[in-house]
């Protein structure tokens, strides 16, 4: 899905406050601004909708990702694999095996210039896992929405 194809994820965020919608189309913006030929990936499921980004069309090849809570409504800015990539300044939460992620309260607090650099980071470790070159790649977008519960709060999957 490209920058411009905002229908389908409008309609995903539809049970969400205005407050939620503006929050996570901000952070959409901003890594569309850093990685323009990259891959939107729309997972649609009970507990949360998250939007990520990777070089291909493989959701394991994601580099990054906004998640927000169905029954929290928390917004997560978070690293698909966060645990590989570093983090000096210790931010970011998570003690799994992969995810990591930073709460999003409020876009004004939202260290833009450290998590560039980490997102670039996890960029660079994203491609270093793709090892079959037929994989979609960016410039070539892809459309892609999954959703994995029928609760009526998006598009069916396409």
């Amino acid at each position: 899905m490209s920058k411009d194809q905002t229908k389908d994820l409008l309609n995903f965020l539809k049970p969400f406050s205005k407050e939620i919608i503006e929050r996570a189309l901000w952070l959409r913006e901003f890594i569309w601004d850093i990685y323009p030929q990259t891959n939107e990936l729309i997972y649609d499921n009970y507990n949360a909708l998250a939007i990520g980004w990777s070089p291909t069309d493989r959701m394991g090849h994601t580099f990054c990702s906004i998640a927000i809570g169905r029954t929290s409504n928390n917004v997560h800015f978070g690293f698909y694999w966060g645990s590989e990539i570093s983090d000096p300044d210790k931010i970011l939460l998570g003690e799994g095996n992969q995810y990591r992620y930073i709460l999003v309260p409020d876009i004004k607090k939202f260290p833009k210039a450290y998590i560039t650099k980490l997102v670039k980071d996890a960029y660079a470790n994203s491609l270093a896992k793709v090892k079959d070159k037929k994989h979609r790649w960016p410039g070539e977008p892809v459309r892609s929405l999954r959703s994995s519960h029928s609760s009526g709060a998006g598009p069916a999957a396409g």
